[in-house]
């Protein structure tokens, strides 16, 4: 490896790195009122919500997005640990399991 190519994969490292630390730096001497911390708390949820549904369909130009069958399927169980535990760590190994286990059979 050259130092051409060490000092490029620092570069990209620290490019990647300095845009999610620095909120975190200026936000924690701040005094941010209520409103706002209520806000920020669903930003997580939503987040997560749109990675979920991108991953359910399928997208085509011009036509209705399609179900991908074995993350549905896979997602059903994940989603029923979810609601019981609030857990996770079990929803995530949930997930996992079902989705090998589609992936294996089908």
């Amino acid at each position: 490896m050259t130092t051409y190519s060490l000092l490029i994969i620092i570069g990209c490292g620290l490019v990647t790195w300095l845009p999610r630390i620095i909120p975190f730096i200026l936000v924690r001497k701040l005094h941010l009122p209520d409103i706002v911390i209520r806000f920020l708390s669903y930003v997580p949820l939503c987040i997560l919500t749109a990675l979920f549904v991108q991953n359910l369909f399928l997208a085509k130009q011009g036509h209705f997005p399609d179900f991908k069958i074995e993350y549905c399927l896979a997602s059903l169980p994940t989603i029923l640990v979810a609601l019981l535990t609030k857990n996770l760590m079990c929803i995530v190994v949930t997930g996992m399991c079902f989705m090998a286990l589609i992936r294996y059979f089908l």
